[in-house]
């Protein structure tokens, strides 16, 4: 069987290399090239192809999030995210994207095309060379600034951009209890604010997210 891949980048000598990439293989053909999120909506739809192959970082969005959009709209779909830094952050996103594989593009020939046929072929399961160590890496940070339950929370609610009293109202607390939440959670980053202790927690793939709001 042919794997019919779409190559999803938005510089065109990258979609030009994995095109000369996989040429030289029978098993895998290009059929189909985009270079924005709306571009790959459209071929993907028109040319239906195996696989596709995603830069994590769009001109005009965010690669994961139509990874996302495409898994959910064709479940047999083959999905190769490539990154171009192989942080742990971009890797656990990717793994929860619902990808098939996740490759920085400063990986080996052989991995990429690995990924390729391992995405034709098990669509839904996720590989990536650098998991075990990402794993690892997060059960370390586990334990090193051992958050509790409530911490998780109270970080996963400064990622979004909440503030004092409306963390206070969503954990049902008051808003001195919320600041001594916030606090204890400083204290155990590092940090003496909400950007500091973003960037901490992304660092230490405590939390997977692109985009770390401005300090407040």
């Amino acid at each position: 069987m042919t794997i019919r891949i779409a190559v999803i980048d938005g510089h065109p000598l990258l979609r030009l290399g994995l095109s000369e990439l996989v040429a030289p293989h029978q098993d895998i053909e290009v059929v189909a090239e985009a270079s924005s999120v709306a571009q790959a909506r459209q071929v993907v739809g028109v040319h239906l192809p195996n696989v596709v192959t995603i830069d994590a970082a769009l001109p005009d969005g965010d690669g994961l999030q139509l990874a996302r959009e495409l898994r959910d709209r064709y479940a047999d779909l083959g999905i190769v995210v490539l990154a171009t830094r192989g942080e742990d952050d971009v890797l656990f996103r990717a793994l929860d994207t619902g990808v098939s594989a996740f490759v920085p593009k400063t990986a080996p020939i052989a991995e990429v095309l690995c990924a390729i046929r391992h995405a034709a072929v098990a669509a839904t399961s996720f590989t990536a060379s650098g998991l075990g160590g990402a794993l690892s890496r997060r059960r370390e940070s586990d334990t090193r600034f051992a958050l509790s339950p409530r911490e998780r929370e109270v970080l996963e609610l400064l990622r979004d951009s909440m503030s004092i009293p409306a963390i206070a109202r969503t954990l049902f607390v008051s808003q001195s209890t919320a600041k001594t939440y916030v606090a204890r959670l400083y204290e155990k980053l590092g940090a003496t604010n909400r950007a500091q202790a973003l960037m901490t927690a992304l660092r230490h793939s405590l939390i997977s997210y692109d985009e770390v709001p401005a300090a407040g």
